[in-house]
């Protein structure tokens, strides 16, 4: 049986956007059903519209499904990455996840193996704080959480955060970042697998 993963992003100016694709790139590389799922935009229409990258980046990714309770039914693996605002998760990702009580109570979450990636504007924006906040969430659901840890020296290059890759809004993706995400992204798959 595939490992059915469904990476969920939220993204603002694009940065969830990049890490959500390339981790896609290496799930399925390893072997993985994936299903590329944003999660719905709730600020207003004007609001977006104010903002130039926002709204090009809703532009860029509206071929991109918006993420159900069905797609979380779906899979028996999930990656979910937004970015940092005030130490937690964007408030759209979180909304999202309030949209589950109904699969949650009949134990749909339960014993699927998660990760998480995050971003902030600059490197000590609270990433670390967003990621074990989810992860509390993920304890809720009774899911495996799958955190990268020290598992591959790339991680000692790109911040050496263990709970998740995070980025720093604006900086460049190199090959570093590409590996790490990437890394991540193929040690959920491998875990999945083996719950399976």
């Amino acid at each position: 049986m595939t490992v059915k993963l469904a990476i969920i992003y939220y993204s603002s100016f694009g940065t969830n956007y990049q890490m959500a694709a390339i981790a896609a790139e290496a799930a399925k590389a390893a072997g993985a059903e994936v299903r590329l799922l944003k999660a719905p935009e709730t600020a207003p229409d004007h609001v977006v519209a104010g903002v130039e990258a926002w709204q090009a980046q809703t532009e860029k990714s509206a071929d991109i499904p918006t993420a159900t309770a069905a797609d979380m039914e779906w899979a028996n693996a999930y990656l979910v990455s937004a970015p940092t605002r005030f130490g937690v998760m964007a408030s759209q990702m979180r909304a999202f996840i309030d949209t589950l009580g109904g699969i949650w109570g009949k134990g749909g979450l339960a014993n699927k193996a998660v990760s998480a990636m995050t971003s902030a504007q600059n490197a000590h924006g609270g990433q670390e704080a967003t990621l074990l906040s989810f992860y509390t969430t993920v304890m809720h659901w009774g899911g495996i959480i799958v955190a990268p840890g020290y598992t591959d020296g790339v991680l000692f290059k790109t911040g050496g955060n263990p709970y998740g890759y995070s980025h720093t809004q604006g900086a460049e993706f190199t090959d570093d970042v590409k590996s790490a995400i990437g890394h991540q992204a193929r040690r959920l798959v491998e875990i999945a697998a083996k719950l399976k």
